[in-house]
């Protein structure tokens, strides 16, 4: 009996543990003891919020402590969220409806941004077209904006992923793929794509503003479902930051540059590309993401029978903003 009650408390005391050491444990009257948030560098938002310690600021007086993590692509973002590393990931729209899509738990509650902050990229002169991609070799981001903006590029000009080579390489490494005649063409993103246009002339062949969906603020399902009124005020954190970058462009582009470690110049190219003016997720980023959505179940990443307005209106909700 005494042997059965010690294996009792022993388990007890291993699951207060586990419980106690995790980062998304309650605190008491049901607070969290830590918030995670990414922060990118395709979101100038999350940087000014990450520089300027508003989040810390608002949570510190409840005695929640805030860490960060750095996202290198909406795709890392998702990860992150998926796997609980972090609560709040930061991503393209498209690419978190390709997430939501397979299963994912999230909810996209806030934009960022408004970017264009992709573009198909050559440095060879003979590739000025989408047209002119036919058998090339392009370097894109599996699940990111770029690649679902390179999939969109070309259907829009009556082909297919089949008609290029697709190489999956991170934003970094695609832009490095370019500059060394490893690949043709890269699907671009900011701060990268800025730095090579600005330091080697690489040209901007296909532009296409609408093709770029909104730069969206995600939260795990589980962590907006037990603390609903704290998905609310790291909103509220983040309109403190979005509204700082809007009304301080230069200062922006300054941590923006530090961050990243990029020149000032290329980090104001990238500013320049971002409209903060709208932050409340609504109908025009349902259509905009709904649009990608069937481009992505055309090419067979989403299933034939999925409902991508259905899933779009289970991933997009304004209810946590005020």
């Amino acid at each position: 009996m005494k042997s059965s009650i010690t294996k009792f408390l022993l388990l007890l005391l291993a699951l207060f543990t586990i419980t106690g050491c995790s980062s998304h444990a309650s605190g008491a009257n049901g607070k969290p003891k830590k918030i995670i948030l990414d922060y990118a560098y395709y979101s100038p938002t999350s940087l000014v919020l990450k520089e300027k310690g508003f989040a810390e600021e608002l949570f510190k007086k409840e005695g929640i402590e805030v860490e960060f993590v750095l996202s290198q692509g909406s795709n890392k973002a998702l990860e992150f969220l998926n796997s609980k590393s972090v609560d709040f990931g930061s991503s393209a729209g498209a690419a978190a409806l390709l997430a939501k899509a397979k299963g994912s738990p999230i909810q996209t509650v806030y934009i960022f941004s408004k970017p264009e902050w992709t573009a198909l990229v050559s440095k060879d002169s003979s590739i000025n077209s989408v047209e002119d991609l036919k058998g090339k070799k392009v370097a894109a981001t599996l699940g990111t904006d770029p690649y679902i903006f390179l999939l969109r590029a070309l259907e829009d000009k009556g082909l297919s992923a089949k008609d290029v080579e697709i190489i999956n390489l991170q934003h970094a490494d695609g832009a490095a793929a370019l500059l060394s005649g490893e690949v043709d063409a890269w699907a671009g993103l900011d701060p990268h794509m800025a730095r090579v246009e600005k330091e080697v002339g690489a040209n901007l062949f296909f532009r296409n503003p609408d093709f770029n969906t909104y730069g969206t603020l995600n939260v795990r399902t589980e962590f907006a479902e037990k603390y609903p009124e704290y998905v609310t005020k790291v909103i509220e954190a983040y309109e403190k930051a979005r509204q700082w970058a809007n009304d301080h462009p230069d200062e922006t582009a300054n941590i923006l540059a530090k961050e990243a470690q990029i020149d000032l110049e290329v980090a104001k190219i990238q500013i320049g590309r971002n409209d903060f003016s709208v932050s409340k997720p609504g109908d025009e980023q349902i259509s905009a993401i709904t649009a990608a959505g069937d481009v992505l179940k055309n090419e067979g990443l989403v299933e034939g029978d999925a409902d991508i307005e259905k899933i779009v209106k289970e991933l997009i909700n304004p209810g946590y903003f005020k």
